[in-house]
């Protein structure tokens, strides 16, 4: 089922951040070190941009053809495509 109806995509990502800080809290009240902190932080960051690339640059810049459903459908798709000739050389 597609979600369309803007109020419930804003709740559903209010919902995400919500999920996400009360995580993050949780791991930090377990371990409270600044580390475990700055750790967090960063793989937060990190897979944040992981995302960002894999639907924006990859779809903008890299194969503007292919509308990624998740990350399953990004790796399935990244397999079972052959390379092309602006990707020789590449690597």
């Amino acid at each position: 089922m597609d979600i369309t109806h803007r109020k419930i995509i804003y709740l559903k990502a209010g919902l995400f951040v919500v999920a996400g800080a009360m995580a993050s809290a949780l791991i930090v009240m377990e371990s409270p070190l600044l580390r475990t902190a700055a750790l967090l932080a960063i793989a937060i960051w990190c897979f944040a941009r992981a995302y960002y690339f894999a639907f924006y640059v990859i779809e903008h810049y890299v194969d503007a053809t292919f509308k990624y459903a998740g990350m399953l459908a990004l790796v399935r798709h990244m397999i079972a495509r052959k390379p092309q000739e602006n990707d020789k050389g590449r690597g």
